[in-house]
């Protein structure tokens, strides 16, 4: 197994003063186990000053000799896709905002399982309950849902209830 060499364009002194003036510690840290190996440190032991492990350092130089110190900046790509689409998460929006018909739903208020059923069946795509949860919330809705409702309550009763002659109070002993 040959050894890996480092670039030579910048000492160790150079790549140390680049490190101190770095805003992002960890691009620091890894110009500082590049400088400690071209030094004459171990692998092993330039990378466990830095906080690393050598194969990490390895990964490192090998970006370092092809593109510099931009070779040690992190890159972010952006991370998966979402699982739904846009207009996919405006239909939802829309199914949620709108609630179930009890009649059609069978349920007076959707829970997380009920959407994942409704995205299985509309869009086709799966999804565990904790992630609609997250889809939600990102969508700027919360957990909290109005009390449910009977669908066969009856307004009318209800204000002849509330109007219905109190119950008498008990009086108190030391009034």
């Amino acid at each position: 197994m040959a050894a890996l060499t480092i670039r030579k364009d910048r000492t160790p002194v150079m790549l140390r003063k680049l490190a101190k003036a770095e805003e992002d510690a960890r691009v620091g840290r890894r110009m500082l186990a590049i400088a400690n190996a071209l030094d004459g440190m171990s692998r092993e032991a330039a990378a466990q000053a830095a906080g690393m492990d050598r194969q990490t350092l390895r990964d490192w130089v090998i970006r370092y000799n092809e593109n510099g110190i931009d070779g040690l900046l992190d890159r972010w790509d952006g991370g998966r896709p979402p699982r739904l689409e846009a207009d996919e998460l405006a239909e939802l929006y829309a199914i949620v905002m709108a609630g179930p018909d009890p009649e059609i739903d069978g349920v007076c208020a959707f829970t997380r399982e009920d959407l994942v059923r409704i995205c299985e069946k509309r869009f086709d795509k799966t999804m565990h309950r904790a992630t609609m949860g997250r889809l939600l919330r990102s969508m700027g809705l919360s957990r909290q849902k109005a009390r449910p409702s009977h669908p066969q309550k009856d307004p009318a009763s209800q204000e002849a209830f509330k109007k219905s002659p109190a119950t008498p109070q008990k009086t108190s002993a030391y009034a």
